[in-house]
């Protein structure tokens, strides 16, 4: 059994999906290892990780719109608010999502469906720099 990690940083200009499986993939296939079991993390309460279709921009849209909607930014509904009236509505956009994935590996790629890809979902207004951290495990 092998093992391999590495982080991704990825910038964001604010609100949004991001899309990182082609980074990932480009290291996956770096590795090595032809079976086994990915793990991705995001480093962060204010972003998150989801699998969703890549392939209509639309989906997109139309996920961002209903978080805006479930989670508005909306200072008098918080109580905590010292980061800014964004990082409450990004706290629960990130519990209702997830901090990491598993994803197997198969014949050295991610088993991840025709249209999945892999996003990071920035909850904040502003531009950031988010870590995702891989570790895969396999032979």
């Amino acid at each position: 059994m092998r093992q391999a990690t590495n982080s991704l940083s990825v910038a964001t200009r604010g609100k949004g999906l991001n899309e990182i499986t082609a980074a990932v993939a480009d290291w996956l296939g770096d590795v090595g290892i032809e079976t086994g079991l990915l793990t991705v993390f995001c480093r962060h309460t204010s972003a998150s990780l989801i699998i969703q279709e890549n392939a209509d921009p639309d989906v997109r849209i139309d996920l961002e719109a209903y978080f805006e909607m479930i989670a508005p930014e909306d200072p008098g509904r918080y109580v905590h608010g010292m980061e800014g009236p964004d990082d409450m509505p990004a706290h629960i956009r990130t519990a209702l999502t997830s901090s990491s994935l598993s994803i197997p590996v198969i014949d050295g790629r991610m088993a991840l469906g025709t249209w999945q890809g892999i996003y990071l979902f920035e909850h904040r207004a502003r531009p950031h720099r988010r870590e995702v951290v891989l570790h895969l495990i396999g032979e």
